[in-house]
């Protein structure tokens, strides 16, 4: 014994289908809050994204601090007197050996761009300060040069480098490279 369909839907058969439909709808509304509060939040987006820098206001043998990633960022006009100064430097001298040229952008060698945080312990050094005419970290003593390589002090490693790339002559972009 087997029973036919209606040939037509019923009120019924509408009621079951729109119900389905508006229960649909309902379970995204409810769930879509909770699954959007799973994203970052804009503050923690931003803080990775690269920023751009305008250098034109830096004067020669001037240091600005910006922050990116949550961390401050030196960038250095350096003066013919300092980059000479770092090329002459002898590099067997230095606890972490680099040349000043590995450690600029070359054609833009007057600027350094270098994260902010002694490696010795995370403190933040201070500009034109030691015997190196560079940067002088207060707490334990460590001294870095007009390149940002230690010197002098417990420091093990140099200030850190920062992806960057020149947008213009007076223009750079941290935190991204071509």
């Amino acid at each position: 014994m087997t029973t036919a369909l209606p040939a037509t839907p019923t009120r019924r058969d509408f009621l079951f289908v729109a119900t389905g439909a508006v229960a649909a709808v309902g379970a995204a509304a409810v769930t879509w809050p909770f699954i959007s509060q799973l994203n970052p939040d804009a503050s923690a987006v931003a803080a990775g994204a690269p920023i751009e820098v305008d250098l034109a206001p830096i004067a020669e043998g001037q240091s600005i601090k910006v922050f990116w990633r949550g961390q401050p960022i030196f960038i250095n006009h350096r003066t013919p007197e300092e980059i000479a100064f770092a090329r002459n430097t002898d590099l067997q001298s230095l606890r972490d050996p680099q040349s000043d040229e590995q450690r600029v952008k070359a054609g833009h060698e007057q600027w350094l761009v270098v994260v902010g945080i002694c490696t010795h312990l995370g403190c933040i050094p201070t500009y034109h300060q030691g015997d190196y005419q560079g940067w002088f970290c207060q707490c334990h003593g460590s001294q870095y040069d007009s390149s940002g390589r230690v010197r002098a002090g417990p420091a093990p490693a140099n200030l850190a480098l920062v992806p960057y790339d020149f947008l213009s002559d007076s223009k750079i972009v941290i935190g991204q490279t071509a």
